[in-house]
């Protein structure tokens, strides 16, 4: 197991009550995303736990393009990976950030 921290800043707080959303599933190929509504001082910090270790440089392009399409503050993302492709990580991220919008995105 091997786990990264990565930290974004000069986003945007987002509105709404919603104080978490949680999305998937923690199995091979897959994995689950938990957003969280927190007060970092302004930034979007994610953890991510991952069974297949190695692949850090990976995990920032994802993130990196994650938020450049989600600039977010005061959010943190935990991320349990078993082994997903950098595809299905982007549509789970996409999918939990709409969820925890309420549809908006």
């Amino acid at each position: 197991m091997e786990t990264l921290n990565f930290e974004y800043r000069g986003g945007k707080p987002v509105a709404g009550s919603t104080p978490s959303t949680l999305v998937g599933v923690v199995g091979s190929g897959n994995l689950e995303v938990l957003v969280e509504r927190q007060d970092l001082a302004g930034a979007c910090k994610v953890e991510v736990l991952t069974a297949a270790t190695g692949f850090g440089p990976i995990w920032q392009a994802v993130m990196d393009d994650f938020f450049d399409r989600h600039p977010l503050a005061d959010i943190r993302i935990s991320i349990n990976d078993v082994g997903a492709t950098p595809a299905v990580v982007s549509l789970r991220l996409d999918q939990a950030v709409e969820s925890f919008l309420g549809g908006r995105s």
